[in-house]
C-alpha cells in the first residue's frame, strides 16, 4: 500500500498558543467544518481555486473536509424531485462541486477521490431535467468534475465509469442540455472512446453503439439551426473515434 502523506489535523480545539498560525488557505479549509463560516469558506476556496495549487491535497487530507463537502451535496437531493432548488443553494452546491473538481483533477487525490467513489453522488444532479438556470448550472458543474476525471487518460478511471450510469447520463444530456453542457458530455464520452476499453464497451453491443450513434447524428442535425464549432469539434472526434474499431 502505497504511504499515504498524515491527515492535516486542523483544530482549533487542538491548536495550542506554539503552533503556527494557519495560512490564509488552511484556515478557510478549516471553515469549512464550521457550518455557520461553511457558505463563505466554499465561495471563497472555489473562487481562488486556480491560484492554490496544493489546495486538492489539502482538501482531501484533511480531516472531516470531505464529508463536509458531501454533506452540502447530498443536503440538496430533497430539492431535485420536485423541482424546488433555489439559486442561492445551487450556487452553494456548485462551489463544493468547484472543489470537488479541483480534487479531481489532481494527480495525487484522483484516484482516491474516484475509489472513494464520489462521482456517484453527482449523478443525482445528472438525471434531473428542469431547464431553470440552478438545475443547468448543477448538471453543468458536475459533468465538469466527471471532465476532470477523464482529462488525462487512465484506463482505471475509464473502467470505473463504464461500470456506471456515466453513459447514459452522459447521451441524455447531450441530447437536451444546453450547449456548454452538450459539450462537457460530449468531450467526457470523447474521452471514453479514446480508451480501448471504452472504444470496445460502446461497440461490442449493438444497442449501445446505435443509442450512440443517433444521438450525435441528432446533435449533427441542430446544429445546422445552432452552430457551435467547439461542439461540432468534439462530436467528429466520437465518429472518427468509431473508426477505428473493426466491427463499427
Amino acid at each position: 500500500m502505497a504511504n499515504l502523506p498524515p491527515p492535516f489535523a486542523f483544530s482549533k480545539a487542538s491548536s495550542s498558543s506554539n503552533d503556527p498560525k494557519p495560512s490564509p488557505v488552511e484556515q478557510l479549509v478549516l471553515d469549512i467544518c464550521d457550518p455557520e463560516l461553511r457558505e463563505n469558506a466554499l465561495h471563497q476556496l472555489s473562487k481562488k481555486r486556480e491560484i492554490f495549487h496544493e489546495l486538492a491535497p489539502l482538501l482531501w487530507h484533511s480531516v472531516g473536509t470531505t464529508a463536509a463537502l458531501l454533506q452540502e451535496i447530498i443536503s440538496v437531493y430533497p430539492f431535485l424531485s420536485p423541482p424546488t432548488l433555489t439559486v442561492a443553494q445551487s450556487n452553494r452546491v456548485c462551489n463544493a462541486l468547484a472543489l470537488c473538481q479541483c480534487v479531481a483533477a489532481h494527480p495525487e487525490t484522483k484516484m482516491p477521490f474516484l475509489r472513494a467513489q464520489m462521482p456517484l453522488y453527482l449523478y443525482a444532479f445528472l438525471k434531473t431535467s428542469s431547464k431553470e438556470r440552478p438545475f443547468e448550472y448543477l448538471r453543468l458543474t458536475s459533468l465538469g468534475v466527471i471532465g476532470a476525471l477523464v482529462k488525462v487518460e487512465d484506463t482505471e478511471v475509464i473502467k470505473f465509469l463504464l461500470e456506471t450510469e456515466i453513459i447514459p447520463l452522459c447521451l441524455r444530456t447531450m441530447e437536451s442540455g444546453s450547449e456548454l453542457s452538450k459539450t462537457v458530455a460530449t468531450f467526457i464520452i470523447q474521452k471514453i472512446l479514446l480508451d480501448n476499453e471504452g472504444l470496445r464497451y460502446m461497440c461490442v453491443c449493438v444497442d449501445r453503439f446505435f443509442a450512440l450513434s443517433r444521438v450525435l447524428g441528432n446533435m449533427v442535425t441542430s446544429l445546422a439551426e445552432a452552430p457551435s464549432p467547439r461542439l461540432l469539434k468534439h462530436i467528429v472526434r466520437c465518429y472518427l473515434r468509431l473508426t477505428d474499431n473493426i466491427r463499427c
